[in-house]
């Protein structure tokens, strides 16, 4: 009898348990929402994996409530403008560096992203703690390596393009590399190390590269290559790359009148005028 009325028991308990549960509010976090917080978060903050250029955020919702941290979202610099004293902390510990606005962020996206960080930081490891690289000595064959990524000489495993294309160094050749995105001789020292840089070399901010790294992400060798290399043209003293566009505008037109010399050589004897040819028949 008594065996009977303890496994009543049991079976009620856990269907109280059952239904409590199902009553309790779940948090979903979409797929979009966390390749949102990929793209635009994870170069800048870990959720339980230390700071990087930005605070960890992990517990972040004990720190400040959900409304505050959805107005910082949407205009961080406002926020700290506005003399909000937590907000002035994150500045002064972010050594007087803005965070950005982000891209296309609304209201509802922002909430999102809110409850995003309140389910991963309850989680036992999230999935947003950080790079996991190597931390062992960066060796001279990494510098060569990483310079061969840099300049295109060795192809990115994922299809990525080369960082010369958008980017320059003081240790770029004599026609040195794009102008489209900012010097990176001393990114290094600026990101504050390598875990900050492989951070940001894993999920590019920058609206521009983005589109161009999604689906050719690098792998964590090539990480670490590339901050080897950045890491090498920090401590060389240069703060950036000389200006050397009047070095390529001289090459492009010597290399076109070298190309106009050929097609005259090669070409001279093809066109005839109509007249001579008529006269030689006579």
């Amino acid at each position: 009898m008594h065996a009977r009325t303890r496994t009543k028991l049991s079976a009620a308990a856990l269907l109280a348990t059952c239904a409590l549960a199902s009553a309790a509010p779940q948090t979903v976090v979409s797929e979009e929402t966390m390749a949102y917080f990929a793209q635009n978060c994870a170069s800048c903050h870990t959720i339980g994996g230390g700071k990087l250029t930005g605070p960890d955020l992990k517990d972040v919702g004990a720190r400040r409530e959900r409304e505050w941290l959805v107005e910082f979202l949407l205009d961080p610099k406002g926020k700290i403008d506005s003399g909000d004293p937590y907000a002035v902390k994150l500045l002064e510990e972010a050594r007087g560096v803005y965070m950005p606005s982000v891209p296309g962020l609304t209201r509802e996206l922002a909430g999102k992203l809110v409850d995003l960080l309140q389910v991963e930081s309850g989680l036992e490891k999230s999935h947003f703690a950080g790079l996991q690289i190597s931390d062992r000595p960066l060796t001279a064959a990494d510098v060569a390596r990483g310079e061969a990524l840099f300049v295109g000489r060795q192809g990115f495993a994922g299809g990525a393009p080369a960082c010369v294309s958008c980017h320059t160094t003081v240790s770029v050749g004599a026609l040195g590399g794009g102008t489209l995105g900012p010097d990176l001789s001393t990114a290094y020292a600026r990101l504050e190390g390598r875990k900050a840089l492989a951070a940001w070399l894993a999920a590019p901010p920058s609206p521009v590269m983005q589109p161009v790294f999604r689906g050719a992400d690098l792998d964590p060798e090539e990480i670490l290559a590339l901050v080897a290399y950045l890491q090498a043209d920090a401590e060389s003293g240069a703060l950036e790359a000389e200006p050397r566009s009047l070095p390529f505008v001289l090459a492009g037109v010597f290399t076109a009148g070298v190309l106009l010399a050929l097609f005259d050589l090669v070409w001279r004897n093809r066109f005839r005028s109509v007249r001579r040819s008529l006269l030689a028949r006579h």
